[in-house]
């Protein structure tokens, strides 16, 4: 993968520029960094991207969801309560509780660092009932 960096074995240094993004809709899109494949037993991390004023759907997830705001303002919407969120702001969500980010800026992209509690991490959509694995999401 050109997207890995030589390092010492079983490491990895990954450059998210050269990395493949998977199209979420609405305006977000997703990088997905140390996974299940490349070796990790016990988390999943990525980047999600959103442009102005986009937004991903109400989910849940299966575990524990931490998530960092490494660019612009977010709004965050955990189980029906808003909060706006700014750089390096940080949050904390447990499985099963429904949650969504959204771009504040009509100007500007905002980008988060998701990590999940597991490598077994799903996300189900609550309009739709719909579970799937976050790793199973293919590049577009």
């Amino acid at each position: 993968m050109t997207s890995l960096s030589p390092a010492a074995k079983g490491t990895a240094i990954l450059h998210p520029a050269s990395l493949p993004s998977v199209d979420r809709g609405s305006g977000a899109s997703t990088v997905q960094l140390v996974t299940q494949e490349l070796g990790s037993t016990g988390f999943l991390n990525g980047i999600t991207t959103f442009a102005p004023g986009a937004s991903i759907a109400h989910h849940t997830h299966n575990c524990a969801e931490s998530v960092v705001i490494i660019e612009g303002d977010a709004i965050v919407d955990i189980d029906g309560v808003e909060t706006h969120l700014v750089l390096f702001d940080t949050t904390f969500v447990p499985g099963n509780i429904s949650h969504r980010f959204r771009n504040a800026s009509d100007t500007a992209v905002m980008r988060i660092l998701w990590t999940y509690a597991s490598v077994d991490a799903t996300r189900t959509l609550i309009a739709t009932g719909d579970t799937g694995r976050v790793d199973g999401e293919q590049a577009g």
